[in-house]
């Protein structure tokens, strides 16, 4: 089960993110400051924070420079009433992966949630391996068919998000929100470029193709070894 730690000092605002995110199937913990935060960092393994802006004492801003600077990379998603856009640009300039505006939407925000874990997940496994193919999160490389090719960072995150979860068909917009996220400009047309041009890379590959489903999306299909 995923732990979300949930920081702010309104503390009806706690309850009721805890009450939403444990019916969601998290398990929470809560604090009011971000000293609080720091020692719950210290006690218990977190998954995710969420993060209020305009915290007493040490901001949540002041809180995630603090924890970049000591390469922690916990996914940590802000609240915050700054709508303008030089607000939100302070958020993720600090560090923050995801930004979200008060008054939210509540599923909006379990949407927002659920991707930054997915990517997470992504991040931490570092390696994987299909067949002879090893793809390496740490270098963003792809061994396969007896060479080895460096990817660009969103043409690999996507590889390996399709290798990770075989035969799952998974939408664009899908797609978009876990690997280049939820406030990005791009379109959900850039996940089909990146897709045409993995399969140029690996056209020939022997342990997988990426197949289009009309009307859904993609998956990645693994190739079974021929009998002996």
């Amino acid at each position: 089960m995923f732990q979300i730690l949930i920081v702010d000092d309104d503390k009806n605002l706690k309850r009721a993110l805890s009450l939403l995110l444990t019916d969601s199937g998290y398990r929470t913990f809560s604090a009011g400051s971000a000293r609080e935060a720091l020692h719950t960092l210290e006690k218990c393994r977190i998954d995710l924070m969420v993060l209020e802006a305009a915290l007493p004492g040490m901001d949540g801003l002041a809180l995630t420079k603090l924890l970049r600077d000591c390469k922690n990379d916990l996914p940590i998603l802000m609240l915050s009433s700054g709508k303008q856009p030089a607000d939100i640009k302070k958020g993720f300039l600090a560090g923050v992966d995801d930004y979200v505006t008060k008054p939210f939407d509540s599923e909006e925000l379990t949407l927002r949630i659920k991707a930054l874990l997915r990517r997470a997940k992504i991040v931490s496994e570092h390696q994987l391996v299909i067949g002879k193919t090893t793809l390496d999160y740490d270098t963003f490389s792809v061994a396969t068919d007896g060479r080895e090719q460096i990817l660009p960072q969103k043409e690999f995150c996507l590889l390996y998000k399709l290798l990770s979860y075989p035969n799952q068909v998974f939408t664009r917009l899908q797609l978009m929100d876990d690997i280049w996220g939820p406030s990005s400009e791009s379109t959900p047309a850039t996940v089909s470029v990146h897709i045409n041009r993995l399969r140029n890379r690996f056209r020939n590959a022997e342990d997988f193709s990426i197949v289009t489903i009309r009307g859904l999306g993609y998956k990645a299909q693994i190739k079974k070894s021929p009998a002996i």
